[in-house]
Parts: structure tokens; C-alpha cells; sequence
């Protein structure tokens, strides 16, 4: 397990800089404008020794420090999913940097060798909070053990099925993408629409989400086609949509490059048809760039300051980030923001969650329901000339 450095004491003064934020604000408090990195980390605080007059015992694990709160990051360090982990774990530290903060320490541990393994290592070093874990599996194995030592767990996945009971969920929904990408069309007129949805459990949600939002927006869902991933999948459903109905738009639940691949095939028989997009569509830094998406909509969360926070991370670490990586850094934003009202040494203050207000970080707006699912304000984004524009922004607050 590896440990983020710590930095100087900040500041709550609003400031104006080009540099990513540094700070979370509850509800009734101003959002802070990024500020600046030192160009390196100050030196940790020297242990000062003690005095004794008898041998020490020594304890095992991390040492206590009854000046900061103890905080665990469970990220996957090894394996496969290594380098979205690192990433957060990455994100983490510049957080820490950028807001200068003393208050936090934050140890990491690797979940790729057992997320409950290192769920227990995590607890027996005294950690009040639980920052990750990124797969769903790993927040099930994570959630229980947890609970019952009274920490919270502030998750990295978008599986809304794994939030609750102690277990909050900060990734992005695709139902939360589809509803607003919806709404929006509803707002140009559009009432008509079609979709095309992968196999498999995202797929499943998606559709479910996609039908409640069509219903919700007073619309119609005239078809709905599901495909396998892969082998021509997708090409095979765009055929089996009515030659005739009058669909208006259709969303396609899946990655931007591979909805790129129906699009000619829509236009052959739906020339002017709208396509939809998810919040999968914003992790793709081409999409923009993709010529066959030239005037589709997705809804996502803003990337106004993440470019920023790109620039520095890339600047600080020698290569660009994860675009989910800003969970990382956002969850320790919002643990800083919170630690005021924290005595050190206590329990985390889990009620402070969910304010009705929110936080506001590099994503933007967002708050936590009671069901431990993060709702977010999320923009509508065009496909346009080679980059991508906002055409509906995301609100600044739930105010």
C-alpha cells in the first residue's frame, strides 16, 4: 500500500486562476475557482521523538495520527484494470496538492489481489472513510465489511444496484444521461423516438431507463432493438428498425465509435434523423473528431474544468488521465470539505453526505439521494465541425 503526500494549510477565499479547483463547497457556499500546483510536494513533517524510560511497544500497522483523518483509497494497483487505478490514485494526490490540505491523509491499497482483503486491511489501520473501490463486484465485497466497522464507502462505480446501506455510488448513470439527453430533444420538439441497445446488463438498463424517459417526457418509443456487441451486431439491428415510422431520433446506448458504425446506415432511410448518445460518448476524446457523429447529442457532465485538470495531471504525471480519474479527485475534494465539521478521531459524519444542496467539484453539481446514488447536473453536447459544443448547459447548482 502507498501513501499521498501531504501539503500546506488552504484557503476557502474565492480566486481567480486557470487552474483546477481546489476546494468543495456544501450548499450556501461559493464554488472555488481552480488555483495553481507547487512544482513539488514540501517534505512530509519529521517525526519528533519521544521520551520513554522503557522499551516501546510496537504496534502493528500504520502508525496513529491524531492530527489528520485517516482515509483509505481502494483502487486496483495491478491487473488489468491497473491503470484506471493508478489514475484515481493519481488524481488523489493532486487533490491533495492543489487544495493544500492538512487535515487528510490517504493510504492506498491495491484491490486487485482481494477487495475484502484489503477492505480489512484498510479498517485494522484505522481509516474512517473508504474512497473506491471502481468495480461493482468489489464495492459488493467491500459494502458489508464496512458497514459493520461504521465507515462509509464512496464508490467509483455507476452500478446504481450496489448503492445503499452505507455504500454511495459516484459514477455516472447512463439513466441520468438518457433522461436529460431526452428531455432536451422533447424541448426541440421532438416526440418520436427510436433506440438500439447492446446485450448484456448495461444494455438492459439502458432501455429501461430509455423507456421511462421517453414516457416521462410525454414521447413514444416506436421501436427498440437490441444487439450483440461485436461481428456486425449493431448493422443487423439498424435494418430490423421500421422502414417507415416516423421516428424523429434514436439513441444508441453504446460507445461513440461503435454508434459511429450505424450512422451511415440510419441515413439511408432516415436522412434527417437525430441520434442520441450516453454518458459513455464523453469518454471518448475523439468524439468530437468522429465526422459520422456531426450533430448528435449526448449529456454528460461538463468538461470545462477537467480540460484544465488534464493539463496540470498531465503535467504532474507524464501522461493524460482516465476521464473518470476527476471521481478521484472530486471524492477527496468533498472528504476535505466535510473534514472541517470532522473531529479528528471520530466516526465520518455520514448524515453531511447527503445535503440537499450538493457539492460542486471538477464534474460539476451533484448530491447524493438517500439511496446513495450521486445525481448530477449534466450538459447536452453537440457533435459539431470536429469538436463538440454545448447546446444545453449543465445548472450550477440544485438550488
Amino acid at each position: 500500500m502507498a501513501e499521498a503526500a501531504t501539503v500546506p494549510q488552504w484557503t476557502r477565499r474565492l480566486i481567480r486562476t486557470a487552474a483546477v479547483a481546489g476546494a468543495l463547497f456544501l450548499a450556501g457556499c461559493q464554488t472555488l475557482v481552480p488555483r495553481g500546483v507547487p512544482d513539488r510536494a514540501p517534505p512530509p513533517p519529521k517525526e519528533q521523538p519521544t521520551q520513554g524510560t522503557g522499551p516501546e511497544t510496537v504496534q502493528p500497522g500504520i502508525p496513529e495520527d491524531k492530527q489528520r483523518h485517516r482515509v483509505a483509497l481502494l483502487v486496483p494497483l495491478t491487473g488489468p484494470n491497473a491503470g484506471v487505478g493508478q489514475s484515481l490514485a493519481n488524481a488523489t494526490q493532486l487533490a491533495l496538492l492543489d487544495s493544500r490540505s492538512e487535515q487528510v491523509r490517504i493510504t492506498t491499497y491495491d484491490t486487485a489481489t482481494g477487495a475484502a482483503a484489503a477492505a480489512q486491511r484498510a479498517l485494522a489501520d484505522g481509516n474512517r472513510l473508504i474512497l473506491g473501490p471502481l468495480l461493482s463486484e468489489d464495492v459488493r465485497a467491500v459494502a458489508p465489511i464496512a458497514k459493520r466497522a461504521g465507515v462509509p464507502v464512496l464508490s467509483y462505480s455507476n452500478d446504481a444496484s450496489v448503492a445503499g446501506n452505507g455504500a454511495y455510488v459516484m459514477g455516472y448513470s447512463p439513466a441520468q444521461s438518457i433522461s436529460r439527453v431526452v428531455d432536451y430533444a422533447k424541448q426541440t420538439g421532438i416526440t418520436s423516438f427510436a433506440g438500439l441497445v447492446p446485450t448484456g446488463v448495461y444494455g438492459q438498463r439502458a432501455s429501461t431507463a430509455f423507456l421511462r424517459a421517453v414516457e416521462s417526457a410525454g414521447g413514444q418509443v416506436v421501436s427498440l432493438q437490441t444487439y450483440n456487441r461485436g461481428n456486425g451486431g449493431i448493422a443487423a439491428a439498424v435494418t430490423r428498425l421500421p422502414k417507415n415510422s416516423p421516428y424523429q431520433a434514436v439513441l444508441i446506448a453504446d460507445a461513440a465509435g461503435t454508434a459511429a458504425t450505424a450512422v451511415p446506415l440510419l441515413r439511408r432511410d432516415a436522412a434527417t434523423v437525430r441520434v442520441l448518445g450516453t454518458e459513455l460518448w464523453n469518454t471518448d476524446s475523439a468524439v468530437g473528431s468522429n465526422a459520422a457523429l456531426n450533430g448528435a447529442w449526448f449529456a454528460s457532465v461538463s468538461d470545462g474544468l477537467y480540460r484544465q485538470y488534464a493539463t496540470k495531471y498531465r503535467a504532474r504525471f507524464g501522461n493524460a488521465p482516465y476521464r473518470l480519474s476527476s471521481l478521484g479527485y472530486d471524492s477527496v475534494l468533498l472528504t476535505i470539505r466535510i473534514a472541517r465539521e470532522w473531529k479528528v478521531g471520530d466516526r465520518f459524519p455520514e448524515a453531511k453526505l447527503t445535503d440537499s444542496g450538493g457539492f460542486a467539484g471538477l464534474d460539476g453539481a451533484f448530491r447524493f439521494g438517500r439511496d446513495g446514488i450521486a445525481e448530477r447536473a449534466l450538459e447536452v453536447q453537440e457533435v459539431r465541425g470536429g469538436t463538440t459544443a454545448t447546446v444545453s448547459p449543465a445548472p450550477r447548482s440544485f438550488e
